[in-house]
């Protein structure tokens, strides 16, 4: 019986790559550095997995793996804040069914991403009118890779992006969601794309 390897999120052996090649001269030279080497290159593909996930028939998902670590009034709208740590799957999910208006890069700083002033790292935003995912780069984390353009229509749960070693994601909520209807609580662990946070 074989082991089946797990999916890799797009550009995960671009990370992975250097370290094996480099273990190949280095298995003949220094062979407790061939293992180091080897054991990064299968650290950056763990890093970059992609494992399948079932998404409820209903409700506003979490765009990512993590720990909820707010919720906050924005205005008239709530932001629920998911914290990445680097145990996380970093593959980013649509909280709901909608077509990408836009998807906006902002630079920034690359502060902590579970501190406040984390506010103002880089980020990628992908706006679907009534909901909004935010990618935000942080300390570790500097490459945010978005698959999706304007005019895609994505189903509740699909890839929407990844971010290449940690993190934070965000869901504005659509206007109509209130306090009263957020299921997830600050310091729960939730999963991307089968998580509901609201409904």
């Amino acid at each position: 019986m074989f082991v089946s390897l797990p999916d890799i999120a797009p550009g995960g052996w671009r990370y992975a790559r250097p370290a094996a090649v480099a273990a190949v001269p280095a298995l003949v030279v220094a062979p407790p550095l061939a293992a180091a080497c080897l054991a990064a290159a299968l650290a950056a593909l763990w890093f970059h997995r992609d494992p399948e996930r079932s998404p409820p028939p209903a409700g506003v998902v979490a765009p990512a793996d993590g720990r909820i670590s707010e919720v906050r009034d924005e205005g008239d709208r709530l932001r629920v804040v998911v914290f990445m740590n680097v145990t996380d799957v970093h593959v980013n999910r649509a909280p709901v069914p909608c077509s990408v208006a836009e998807v906006t890069h902002s630079p920034g700083r690359h502060l902590p991403a579970f501190s406040k002033e984390s506010d103002r790292n880089e980020r990628v935003v992908v706006d679907c009118g009534d909901t909004e995912v935010t990618l935000v780069a942080g300390a570790v984390a500097r490459r945010i890779h978005p698959y999706v353009e304007a005019g895609d229509d994505l189903d509740r749960g699909q890839r929407l992006g990844h971010i290449s070693f940690g993190s934070r994601a965000d869901v504005l909520l659509p206007p109509e969601f209130d306090r009263d209807d957020v299921r997830v609580t600050e310091g729960q662990h939730v999963r991307a794309g089968e998580t509901v946070v609201a409904a």
